[in-house]
């Protein structure tokens, strides 16, 4: 004998209630069963300990996310550009590392070349030599972490052709035997003049043709609220790394310090 309704048997009133209500138990216990398999596990996640602001297994994810991203990227892979006619001037997002005053004059874009185990490897660019390298114009996205976005149209350098004429990410010290440069950097750093806000990229993105030191916004030199005399501009990522007012540039094999990896953001941040 079964209290299940019979196939084919339409239910009185009375069963069809009864029905309702032991199905109504039924969904109502397995969906507090899994609120609490869900509160359990958000109460195991948040008691892990912190690696960079974010418990280390959401940790682990997005370093997972990130180094995905980073094997799938090539020179191939472009964000999509957009008719000039549709760019407009972006929010100023945050003023870390713009609240000094900039003597444009006496500004210099230092980079420190890649010298492992060797001597160090400065050299300075005023603005004028950035501007002396092949020009790029690009119109792309610029995209907020926040979720806002703006089309602008970007002018600059890319910074592989800096490094094509500048080897400075490269080992200078030939690979035995064959006379040849024996090795690249895997990171770049960049940092304000003050260094309080910092970024850093892994070597293909920062070769990446899209990825450009930029000096034009909208077809007019930066504001200082924009990065004036200089910023980064590579639209496959977001906002938070395109550095504005870069003073200094690094190339290094150890992953170097970002400033929002540091509050909890994903490191590469990519889209």
């Amino acid at each position: 004998m079964t209290d299940q309704p019979q196939p084919g048997r339409l239910l009185t009133d009375a069963e069809a209630q009864q029905e309702a209500a032991r199905r109504s138990r039924r969904s109502f216990i397995t969906l507090g069963l899994a609120g609490l398999a869900g509160l359990g596990g958000w109460g195991w996640l948040v008691t892990r300990p912190a690696e960079q602001g974010v418990p280390q297994p959401l940790r682990r994810v997005l370093e997972a996310n990130g180094q995905l991203a980073g094997e799938y990227l090539s020179n191939a892979q472009l964000a999509p550009v957009f008719p000039k006619s549709r760019a407009r001037m972006p929010r100023v997002n945050g003023h870390v590392g713009l609240k000094d005053d900039l003597d444009l004059t006496a500004w210099r874009l230092r980079v420190q070349g890649y010298a492992p185990g060797g001597a160090a490897r400065n050299q300075e660019f005023t603005l004028a030599d950035i501007q002396a390298l092949p020009r790029v114009e690009m119109t792309t996205e610029l995209r907020c972490i926040e979720g806002w976005s703006t089309v602008v149209t970007w002018a600059g350098a890319r910074l592989s052709d800096l490094l094509a004429r500048y080897p400075l990410a490269t080992d200078p010290r030939p690979a035995p035997g064959t006379g040849q440069p024996a090795d690249q950097a895997r990171y770049a750093s960049l940092a304000t003049p003050d260094g309080k806000y910092y970024v850093g990229l892994d070597l293909a993105s920062a070769l990446h043709p899209q990825t450009l030191l930029c000096y034009e916004m909208n077809g007019q030199p930066l504001t200082p609220d924009h990065g004036a005399p200089l910023r980064l501009v590579t639209p496959l990522k977001y906002g938070i790394k395109q550095l504005k007012r870069i003073g200094t540039l690094a190339f290094t094999d150890q992953r170097p310090p970002d400033y929002w990896a540091e509050r909890g953001y994903d490191w590469h941040s990519s889209l």
